[in-house]
């Protein structure tokens, strides 16, 4: 009967010193988790709501380039520098066409009086004038030698579900940032569809080291919200950082966003920018049918041609700044003005 009353003793005591260190390390955290002007945890609360009402404001956006492409022989032996207008159309050998397509996201920044201005990233809607190809030799290094010339003859911008075809203008681009505004003008009418993002305009500078941000974007065309902790905050001091999120083809241009630790609203921190990739090189067949299917078991025989692809390296994601977007628009604050869009931090 003691040894039973010592041990029920001991248990109660046990449990009160467990207690008792695990209430003070929760209070401790607690204490230290709104240190900084953002937080950093997972959010205890159902932000469903308001990240419901900022993804009314995140498009998707497709681009479509046509070309107008000259192919010529090898045995021609052509250079770069001959490529004139007169030269081309003298030695080509087949005149043809190509497309080059690509997805992104872009957040809708502005609407005022059927005017719409929407911010991406340039890379999304940039593409080159003049493309140049080179014949490559038996070991597969290319040579000087021209192989085609191809030429940028109209470029679309598609904003989807929006008015007039989706079709909308780029209004200007700034490849050295990396930005892009993009508008268009409708009718009044349409303005309530298409709502600015309502949430306001952060510090990426005061993020600290793994603080925690939402990225709200459309991957493979799909609407998605993801989370992501941050890494080297302000790492090149215009506000830049790194998020660990799992990024897909078409992210670009989504918006990453903070909740305030004091207010707990959410702030827009930034843009995802790009994500780490390297160059791979594979062989395939020639063939581009996906219906084929290969037996595992029986060697393939037949032709195949090298081909390089990017790799996706997976959880490092460049972020530009909320004060690199603010640069952009106050750098260019006269163009945008004459064009039309008056931004509320030029007031």
């Amino acid at each position: 009967m003691k040894g039973s009353i010592l041990i029920y003793v001991i248990c109660a005591v046990s449990i009160l010193i467990f207690n008792s260190c695990s209430t003070s390390y929760q209070q401790s955290f607690a204490k230290s988790e709104n240190v900084g002007r953002y937080t950093g945890i997972f959010p205890y609360r159902n932000d469903s709501k308001q990240l419901d009402q900022i993804s009314s404001s995140i498009q998707r956006v497709s681009t479509l380039a046509l070309y107008e492409v000259y192919l010529f022989s090898e045995n021609s032996n052509i250079k770069a520098a001959d490529l004139d207008d007169e030269f081309i159309k003298a030695n080509f050998v087949k005149k043809t066409g190509m497309d080059k397509s690509t997805s992104g996201t872009a957040v809708l920044i502005y609407s005022d009086n059927g005017k719409v201005g929407l911010l991406t990233c340039a890379h999304v809607v940039d593409f080159p004038d003049t493309i140049i190809s080179y014949f490559s030799n038996e070991n597969g290094t290319y040579t000087d030698k021209v192989a085609s010339i191809a030429f940028k003859k109209k470029e679309f911008v598609y904003i989807a579900g929006f008015p007039k075809g989706s079709e909308v203008k780029i209004i200007f681009m700034d490849r050295n940032s990396d930005l892009a505004l993009l508008g268009q003008n409708y009718s009044e009418k349409y303005l309530l569809d298409f709502p600015v993002l309502s949430c306001g305009y952060g510090k990426a500078k005061e993020l600290d080291l793994a603080s925690f941000v939402y990225v709200v974007g459309f991957p493979l065309n799909y609407k998605m919200v993801s989370q992501a902790i941050v890494s080297s905050p302000n790492y090149d001091k215009n506000g830049s950082f790194f998020i660990d999120a799992v990024i897909n083809r078409g992210y670009s241009g989504g918006a990453v966003l903070a909740v305030n630790s004091e207010t707990s609203r959410f702030e827009w921190v930034g843009i995802v920018d790009w994500v780490a990739e390297e160059n791979q090189n594979i062989l395939e067949p020639p063939s581009a049918d996906e219906s084929l299917v290969y037996n595992p078991l029986v060697p393939y025989k037949g032709e195949l041609y090298a081909k390089q692809m990017k790799v996706i390296k997976y959880g490092i994601t460049k972020i530009v700044s909320m004060e690199e977007i603010e640069n952009f628009l106050m750098k260019n604050k006269n163009y945008f003005i004459n064009a039309g869009y008056s931004f509320s931090i030029y007031k």
